[in-house]
């Protein structure tokens, strides 16, 4: 039994769909783990008495109304599923919170409905921190809630672990300064470093000031309400420092500092006053989930405020996974990444590559390289301190300093190579569990083919893919050629299908531009080689170099909108002396990169 700083343990779901399976099992749930009268309601009625949507005047509905996007959005299988969270505590004593709070839900839920993109869940109960109620879910957002909202470990590491998994986390106003209590502001750090930042500083701009706001990204989805433009607001804002970084989020909005009062009487922080960086908007990716802050809301007149209504939709759509949006950190884009992000590309190197290292030595060299991806290898070592292999046997406490390294260093684990995942049910399910805390995306491994089915199953409950790896014939008899893959994978979920190694094929006499062609849509991932010639005695060499035609599976992948997991960079050669080698594949990359968005060298 998990016990913490429980509030308000009536657990109150609101939906306009009842959901009977979800309710009934978290009221189960809660009667487990806390012995109370539970008691769950349907959303959502307009009383004034109603929770968490309350003294709205019908004129300011019609407003909402009319402000809010409404648009149908196409090509759902169907609506996500949002929990929007509200609790305000001041030294463990509930308060009412900011008077936006129901004008803001009941924008959210009506949003939400109009456009068919999610149905809204309202809770103010911390049980629903538990793991079996989060993941029923596909983003939460914490609508203004403030303090320390639970002290409770299991239940701080349930949130964390949402998120890292592929969860979605929106941040509005308040939020930033949450599992904050003056004098400490950052009484839970992973929080503050999994949102962005804590508030700090205090509003240098009260609810009645007036801020013009700099559109830093003009074309970025989750800015696409603003047209463009800047624009003025009036709202209480937060200004922000450590964790707060441009190398980690990918800030969308910021305070014009040439056009809004600066003056001493601000109490402007010294850093910021200094950069004149105070960030209002941004996104980012932890692990696999995606996280939209904003620090607007503080007022309920910007919920029938179309250009931020429209802001808080997009970045709640990119949270959710209902859109796709650049996150690359501001601070880290060059002209090749950007031109990366434009064709949906995603450059990263494979742990082979410095196989003589351990894991947490070729995420340092991973950053240094420039790059922002890196993929896993199950014989490769922790690290010094945790000098055992890098797979499912890791405790919960190792894999977190494994996450906490990728997270310091600003990297994400897209793949992971797994030479054989067995077809036994207790180790699938330990080694999808793996994945899913490591946020992985991919599974690369060879497994039985009589496995294939069990392995589906595990894919699909865990929206994992499988990528079939091809060695040689002496060791992938089946799997090295193409067009038995494809075979293979007839009728199967799009969850499976090939790890395309270069080199190997290379080194069987097999084209890889011709076998990629193959294998069409059924490209998951690659690993990318060139190879000195098309034999058995070819070996890497610089990408560009060698006999592989890789210009030409670029265009093919680019010309075909196949948009592998990962762009593996796996430098086989001159082991421990490669790097030249690898920053000159790395400029090859690069710069057919940039042509192919085409951007200017």
């Amino acid at each position: 039994m998990h016990k913490g700083h429980l509030y308000n343990l009536r657990f109150h779901l609101y939906n306009l769909r009842f959901n009977t399976c979800l309710i009934f099992f978290s009221v189960l749930m809660l009667l487990f783990v806390q012995p109370q009268t539970v008691q769950a309601q349907k959303i959502f009625s307009s009383s004034e008495s109603d929770l968490f949507i309350y003294g709205i005047p019908d004129s300011l509905k019609r407003k909402i109304g009319e402000a809010v996007p409404g648009t149908p959005v196409t090509g759902l299988d169907k609506p996500a599923k949002l929990l929007v969270f509200n609790l305000h505590l001041y030294h463990d004593e509930v308060r009412k919170g900011h008077p936006s709070i129901p004008y803001t839900n009941y924008a959210i839920k009506l949003m939400g409905e109009k456009t068919g993109a999610w149905e809204t869940w309202f809770s103010s109960d911390t049980l629903v921190f538990m793991p079996e109620v989060l993941q029923q879910f596909d983003a939460i957002c914490f609508n203004n809630t403030a303090g320390v909202l639970f002290e409770d470990q299991y239940l701080r590491q349930s949130l964390l672990d949402y998120v890292f998994s592929g969860g979605g986390f929106i941040g509005l106003h308040a939020a930033g300064a949450t599992f904050c209590q003056w004098p400490v502001y950052d009484q839970f750090p992973e929080y503050g470093e999994m949102l962005g930042g804590f508030e700090s500083g205090g509003h240098p701009w009260g609810p009645e000031d007036t801020i013009t706001l700099y559109v830093d990204e003009p074309d970025h989805p989750v800015n696409r309400a603003f047209n463009g433009k800047g624009f003025e607001a009036s709202d209480e804002v937060f200004q922000f420092t450590d964790p707060y970084t441009r190398d980690k989020l990918r800030i969308l909005l910021t305070i014009d500092t040439d056009l809004t009062d600066m003056s001493e009487h601000r109490r402007i922080l010294p850093e910021r006053r200094a950069d004149m960086d105070i960030a209002i908007s941004w996104v980012r990716r932890y692990g696999r989930g995606k996280v939209f802050y904003t620090s607007f809301g503080h007022n309920d007149h910007l919920s029938w405020n179309p250009k931020i209504m429209g802001h808080y939709f997009d970045g709640i759509r990119f949270a959710a996974g209902l859109q796709e949006a650049p996150y690359i950190p501001s601070g880290r884009l060059t002209p090749a990444i950007e031109a990366q992000e434009k064709l949906g590309w995603r450059f990263g190197i494979e742990a082979y590559t410095f196989k003589n290292n351990t894991l947490f030595e070729t995420i340092e060299k991973t950053g240094e390289l420039g790059l922002q991806y890196v993929g896993g290898l199950n014989v490769q070592k922790v690290s010094d301190d945790i000098p055992l292999e890098f797979d499912y046997h890791l405790t919960d406490e190792q894999l977190l300093e494994v996450r906490k390294k990728l997270i310091d260093e600003g990297l994400s684990m897209l793949t992971y190579y797994i030479f054989d995942i067995p077809g036994d049910e207790e180790t699938l399910a330990r080694i999808f569990e793996f994945g899913r805390k490591m946020g992985i995306e991919t599974f690369i491994s060879e497994p039985a083919i009589e496995d294939l089915d069990i392995i589906e199953q595990y894919c699909k409950e865990y929206n994992i893919k499988l990528a079939i790896h091809n060695h040689g014939e002496w060791l992938s008899p089946v799997y090295m050629h193409p067009e038995k893959i494809v075979e293979l994978t007839e009728g199967r979920s799009p969850l499976i299908g090939a790890a395309c190694d270069f080199g190997h094929w290379a080194r069987e006499g097999i084209d890889p531009l011709e076998a990629v062609k193959t294998l069409g849509h059924r490209v998951i991932t690659l690993q990318m080689h060139d190879q000195s010639s098309m034999d058995s005695e070819g070996h890497d060499v610089p990408w560009g170099t060698g006999v592989i035609d890789l210009e030409g599976i670029l265009e093919y992948l680019k010309r075909e909108n196949i948009r592998p997991v990962m762009f593996g960079l796996e430098y086989s050669h001159n082991w421990d002396h490669s790097l030249p080698e690898i920053k000159e594949s790395i400029d090859f990359f690069n710069s057919r990169s940039i042509r192919l968005a085409g951007h200017n060298d």
